[in-house]
């Protein structure tokens, strides 16, 4: 038996294995490196945090991306140049093979409950037992799409997770949903391509984040203090003060989550596509039709007026959703024991759920400890407060050991 298994290998996961390691807390480590960065956003993208906000946190703080940039001969700055996705990946890799080599390559199948722990179930048929499980999934279990969408066959309609290589609907004509970060970045990049692109969004208009390259006079910096999530009190408080998030009321933390931070595009995206995209706001989808191969895409606005977009094929860049049904790999009977609000786990301070020994971290738990989960930013947070938590709880377990072994031999 190990102690920990940590399941996925993104920035949260990676953070919280080099943690681990560092205070010499067994664990195994499994997923696909970087898988989401990879495989599930558009190539070319480049990334809504600044630099010094987009690090994998290792415990000395030694391996940061702009080291990393530095060694590869990569423009970087804290603020001002943008981190381009294939260099965030390249960095995780990087960042693997110095702090986390244990991680192996496997696909998790099955978690179940077992006596003083978990049997975890890999692609190869190993199985582990393990005291405690880290889930650090990421996003791409829980893409969200609107309801009225959901049953159109995959030849007209798709998730913007599903396209890293946007080249593929080149000539054609796109429909991309959402007014965030994926679908500014999808629609800039769609057009780049090639693709006859437009963009359709609920909100009334597009919102992006300001450049930050350039010096702000003190009184707006104390106005506006800078944070790892933007400036501003309230970001500065989601970014920095993520504990203080868990202790507020629960309809406050669920309201903040659903509303602060909302939609918004990178800053440099802004020149892709304000001009260039054409938007269609104000309008969300009521449903589609299949007509002579396109699909015809059924608005409604706020006051009833409708409108069709005609369109070869429709993405869904409209974010994700936490909904624990959809981590087939926890048994039915573990996941029934999970309490759960709005479908997402209800956690200890410790990012600890309702079943003892299961945590999760990155999207996860946002709603108990804030917006910043949602970014790579968070991964520092969640990894020294789990991780701390898992050295004390085996501290305890060791001294338990002792002190029963010393018993027996008397």
């Amino acid at each position: 038996m190990t102690d920990t298994v940590v399941v996925g290998a993104g920035p949260y996961g990676l953070s919280l294995a080099a943690h681990l390691r560092h205070k010499g807390i067994p664990f195994r480590i499994f997923g696909r490196l970087m898988d989401s960065w990879r495989c599930h956003m558009p190539q070319g993208m480049l990334l809504k945090s600044d630099g010094f906000a987009s690090n994998i946190c290792d415990p000395e703080n030694d391996y940061t991306l702009g080291r990393f940039c530095a060694e590869k001969g990569i423009p970087y700055g804290d603020k001002g140049i943008p981190v381009h996705l294939e260099t965030f990946a390249a960095y995780g890799m990087a960042f693997r093979d110095k702090k986390v080599p244990e991680l192996e390559d496997r696909d998790v199948l099955s978690i179940d409950e077992a006596p003083e722990g978990f049997v975890v179930g890999l692609d190869t048929g190993e199985t582990v037992r393990a005291r405690r499980v880290v889930l650090a999934v990421g996003v791409t279990h829980f893409e969200n799409v609107p309801e009225s969408l959901a049953n159109l066959p995959t030849e007209f309609f798709s998730h913007s997770a599903r396209h890293s290589d946007v080249t593929r609907f080149r000539g054609r004509s796109v429909v991309v949903i959402g007014a965030g970060a994926s679908a500014l970045d999808m629609a800039g990049l769609m057009r780049e391509a090639g693709v006859d692109v437009q963009l359709v969004a609920r909100a009334k208009s597009v919102k992006f984040h300001s450049k930050s390259d350039k010096a702000r006079p003190l009184w707006d910096t104390l106005r506006r203090p800078p944070s790892g999530l933007g400036p501003g009190w309230k970001s500065y408080f989601f970014a920095n003060c993520p504990m203080l998030f868990h202790f507020l009321p629960e309809g406050l933390r669920l309201e903040a989550v659903r509303r602060v931070l909302g939609p918004s595009g990178g800053a440099f995206i802004r020149d892709k596509v304000v001009g260039k995209v054409p938007f269609v706001l104000g309008y969300r989808p009521e449903g589609a039709t299949i007509q002579n191969g396109k699909v015809h895409l059924h608005l409604v606005d706020e006051s009833g007026g409708k409108r069709d977009v005609v369109a070869d094929h429709i993405v869904a860049a409209t974010g994700y959703k936490v909904k624990l049904d959809r981590l087939n790999f926890l048994s039915e009977g573990t996941r029934s024991k999970i309490k759960t609000v709005e479908g997402a786990p209800v956690l200890s301070s410790t990012f600890e759920s309702s079943v003892p020994g299961l945590y999760f971290v990155g999207l996860a738990a946002a709603n108990s400890f804030g917006p910043v989960m949602r970014f790579a930013f968070g991964g520092a947070f969640a990894a020294r407060t789990v991780s701390q938590a898992l050295a004390k709880s085996l501290s305890h377990s060791v001294a338990f050991a002792a002190h029963a072994a010393v018993s027996t031999s008397k």
